[in-house]
Parts: structure tokens; C-alpha cells; sequence
């Protein structure tokens, strides 16, 4: 198992792509951290990495709270002792053309999206310093390397944390901490809910592929990535979008 005994968080793990990530790394060995804001979705998420036979325990937390956060590393490294992964998956959409979206809108997601991932990083960095080792994945997009029609708060917060990934590279690579940016493109996922069918229909006549993304695909770059199979991968940024950059 390419994971065994690696303590992973992941944020944003109670549905879509975060929920198929901590399966995934589960079933790779991994001992699993689900973080995310609702507590009865964290609760129903590890009961079934635990009926599954897993390791794993679950914390409520808001990441633009960084005193939650704190915490949340606080008992995981109580727990196992160490912090290998970090995904930095939560996000949110607060859509709305230029002329039309409202500081509110903006700023929410930024905060989630862009602060979240920061506080999250930060707070296990020096952990991952101290160990000599570990690794950082940020969820980007397609949408922070080709911009979208009315997403102007979530294209810059997806192109931020690839930024992130870079400097971070520069900055904790000497350290032997790895880390890189991931970018699905469409995926099947809660996320595209408010979407309509018939720009769903045009999103998805982008990909060669010809349909969505399945959020395990994605889990299983993650995987790779969070393995010691990437050992020589930091800095980089993963496009998994069936080739609708092509």
C-alpha cells in the first residue's frame, strides 16, 4: 500500500472529491484526518472509513478559522505523532458576473478558498519541517489556469494557490517537504449543482473525453502525489481535465 501508516489530512472530506480522496488514501493504508464544516458530514464520513476498516478521526473545522485549525493539528499530532499529507481541497463558488458580484461574494471566497488554504499550510508546515518530510497538495482548477465566465472570485483564489504551491516548492523543498498543485477540470460533484443542464451540457462538450470527471479520478492523483512514487514531483502542476486544454 503506497500510503501505509501515513497520517493524511484532508479538507473539505465529507463529500465529493475530498470524500473520494480520504477513501482513497485509506485503502492505500493511510490513517485519515477528515475536516470539514458540518459535523454531522465529518461523523457520517469516518464511520465509513472505520466500518471500511480504516484509521480515522474527524474534526468540524472551519478553515478560515485559524484557532480551529490550530486545533485540529494540535490533537492530530496528539494522536499519531507526525502530519505526512495535507490536502488543502475545501473550497466554494459564490458565482456572479464582474458587474454584478457583491463585495460579500468575493470576499467569502477568497477567504475559504485562498486563506483557508494558507492557515491550513501554515499551521502544519513546521511539523513537516521538523520531520524532514511531508507534503502539501493544493486543489486549483482548470478554471485558475483559463480564467471563466463569471467566476472571477474562484479563478483568482485557484490561481493563488498555484502560486502558493510554487513559492511554497522554493521555500520548503530544501526541507524535504513536497508540494504541488492539483487542477481537475469538470468534475461530478455537489459544487455543480446550481449550474443549469444546458451549460452543463456545453462544459462537458469541451472535454475530448466527452463527459465529466468522477471525483475518484482525481483522488487517485492525489494519491500519487501524497506517495513517495512522487518523490522527485514538487512544484508541479497537475492538470487532470480529460484534455479540454487541448
Amino acid at each position: 500500500m503506497r500510503l501505509n501508516g501515513k497520517v493524511a489530512i484532508v479538507t473539505g472530506a465529507a463529500n465529493g472529491i475530498g470524500l473520494a480522496t480520504v477513501r482513497k488514501f485509506a485503502s492505500e493504508g493511510a490513517i485519515c484526518v477528515v475536516a470539514d464544516l458540518d459535523p454531522a458530514q465529518v461523523d457520517a464520513a469516518v464511520t465509513g472509513l472505520l466500518r471500511d476498516g480504516a484509521q480515522a478521526r474527524g474534526f468540524a473545522v472551519d478553515v478560515t478559522d485559524r484557532e480551529s485549525v490550530d486545533l485540529m493539528v494540535m490533537k492530530t499530532l496528539d494522536a499519531w505523532g507526525r502530519i505526512d499529507v495535507l490536502v488543502n481541497n475545501a473550497g466554494i463558488t459564490a458565482d456572479a458576473r464582474l458587474l454584478k458580484m457583491t463585495a460579500e461574494q468575493f470576499d467569502r471566497v477568497i477567504d475559504v478558498n485562498l486563506r483557508g488554504v494558507f492557515n491550513c499550510s501554515q499551521a502544519v508546515a513546521d511539523t513537516m519541517v521538523g520531520q524532514g518530510r511531508g507534503v502539501i497538495l493544493n486543489a486549483s482548477s482548470v478554471v485558475g489556469l483559463y480564467g471563466n465566465f463569471g467566476q472571477t472570485n474562484y479563478a483568482a483564489t485557484k490561481a493563488g494557490v498555484i502560486a502558493f504551491a510554487k513559492t511554497w516548492a522554493r521555500e520548503l523543498g530544501p526541507k524535504g517537504v513536497r508540494v504541488n498543485a492539483v487542477c481537475p477540470g469538470f468534475v461530478a460533484t455537489h459544487i455543480l449543482d446550481t449550474i443549469p443542464a444546458k451549460v452543463l451540457e456545453q462544459m462537458t462538450s469541451r472535454v475530448p473525453l466527452g463527459r465529466l470527471a468522477r471525483p475518484e479520478e482525481i483522488a487517485n492523483v492525489y494519491a500519487f502525489l501524497a506517495s513517495d512514487e512522487a518523490s522527485y514531483v514538487n512544484g508541479a502542476v497537475i492538470e487532470v481535465g480529460g484534455g479540454m486544454s487541448v
